[in-house]
């Protein structure tokens, strides 16, 4: 626990260091371009807020390009500023091209904190509805009727005397699951036993009420 206060504190440390460096370097700069005074200390304080504002916008929110543009800008402002005040600008003798920077920032910074603050709603896309799920194919369950108290007609010859005829080849088709085959099944037995006959492919896919290429493969599968 002691070793995990050691690091938070001296990252702490390192920040306020840099920041002191970092606000006194951009300090000196606006004031050798001509804004002296508490103009010359409001500039790191501004520089310093849009660079918090737009890592603020990138943390809650997530990347986006705005924020993105405006956290560069920051930076790159107060890179830059490090970077003058290292001797690489006469600031004895500022540049015409920096003085305009320096009083341009102000404008500049004013609209990017505007847009951080009041552009979230714009870019938040709207939530797109999930499509409807087609719902899937249901059998229809016949509800089973009484049985037929009476005899079959002596007329009807018994299932086992009709000519064999060769079993019709099963078509390719969907997969048929195994409990809507056996119910396909308990239809055609109960058709044959109330009709004498076997059940066409015609008054299956009627009675399961499924497409017909279905009704084509379970009736297949029932020969």
């Amino acid at each position: 626990m002691a070793r995990s206060a050691f690091r938070v504190d001296a990252v702490l440390v390192q920040a306020v260091i840099a920041g002191a460096l970092s606000f006194a370097h951009l300090h000196d700069l606006a004031d050798a371009a001509g804004q002296d005074g508490w103009k010359a200390w409001a500039y790191p304080i501004s520089v310093d807020l849009l660079l918090v504002a737009a890592w603020r916008r990138l943390r809650s929110e997530g990347p986006s390009r705005l924020a993105w543009c405006w956290f560069l800008i920051a930076l790159v402002a107060s890179l830059g500023a490090n970077v003058a005040t290292a001797g690489f600008l006469d600031l004895a003798h500022p540049p015409a091209w920096l003085r305009f920077g320096i009083a341009g920032w102000p404008a500049l910074a004013f609209l990017g904190g505007t847009l951080l603050a009041h552009s979230h709603t714009a870019e938040e896309p709207e939530p797109v509805p999930p499509a409807p799920a087609a719902p899937a194919p249901t059998p229809e369950v016949e509800q089973e009727s009484a049985p037929d108290p009476r005899p079959e007609p002596a007329s009807i010859a018994p299932a086992a005397e009709e000519t064999p005829a060769l079993a019709p080849a099963v078509p390719a088709g969907p997969p048929v699951p195994a409990a809507l085959v056996a119910h396909a099944r308990k239809l055609a037995d109960d058709h044959q036993a109330r009709t004498g006959a076997r059940i066409d492919t015609d008054t299956l896919r009627a009675r399961l009420g499924v497409p017909p290429q279905l009704a084509e493969t379970i009736a297949a599968q029932l020969a």
